[in-house]
C-alpha cells in the first residue's frame, strides 16, 4: 500500500446530480465553510458506499441531501476526481422528482435547497460560488444535453 493510500485510505468514488423539476429549476444547496471562507453553492452528491453503484449512490445522496426522488437518469460521464486518485466523479442529470423531506446528517444540517434556473446557477458557478468544480462540470453538461 502506497503512504498517500495509507494516509488517505482508499479511493471512492463519487456521484453528483443535477435534478431539474417539471419548470427546469435545478436543485441547489447552500451551506457554510467556514474554512473555505463562507456559504457556497453545491450540488447534491456525495462519497459511494461500499456495495452501490455509482448510480445508486447519485439516488441516496439526491435523497438524503435535497429530499429528492427522480424516475428519470441519465449519465453525463464520469472523470477523475484528482490526478493522484483512482477515483472518479460521476454525473447525472435527474427528472421527474418527487420532492420530500431531506435526511441529513448532523454535518449537513444547515444544508438549504433552493431552486434555480439552469443559466443562473451556470453564472454562479463562473462567479466563483462554487466549492467543488463537480458542480461546475455536472451543471455545464447538463445543459449541453437538454
Amino acid at each position: 500500500m502506497s503512504d498517500e493510500v495509507h494516509r488517505r485510505g482508499p479511493a471512492r468514488d463519487a456521484a453528483v446530480v443535477v435534478a431539474r423539476d417539471k419548470q427546469g429549476l435545478v436543485a441547489i444547496l447552500t451551506a457554510n465553510f467556514p474554512r473555505h471562507g463562507g456559504e457556497f453553492l453545491f450540488l447534491p452528491g456525495g462519497r459511494r458506499e461500499d456495495g452501490e453503484s455509482p448510480e445508486q449512490c447519485a439516488q441516496r445522496e439526491l435523497q438524503e441531501e435535497a429530499g429528492i426522488i427522480a424516475r428519470q437518469w441519465r449519465p453525463l460521464g464520469a472523470y477523475a476526481i484528482t490526478l493522484e486518485s483512482t477515483a472518479r466523479v460521476h454525473l447525472y442529470d435527474a427528472r421527474d422528482l418527487t420532492l420530500g423531506p431531506q435526511q441529513l446528517t448532523p454535518t449537513e444540517e444547515d444544508f438549504k435547497l433552493s431552486w434555480w434556473p439552469l443559466v443562473d446557477a451556470i453564472t454562479a458557478a463562473a462567479e466563483g460560488r462554487f466549492l467543488l468544480p463537480a458542480g461546475h462540470l455536472a451543471l455545464l453538461l447538463a445543459e449541453r444535453a437538454g
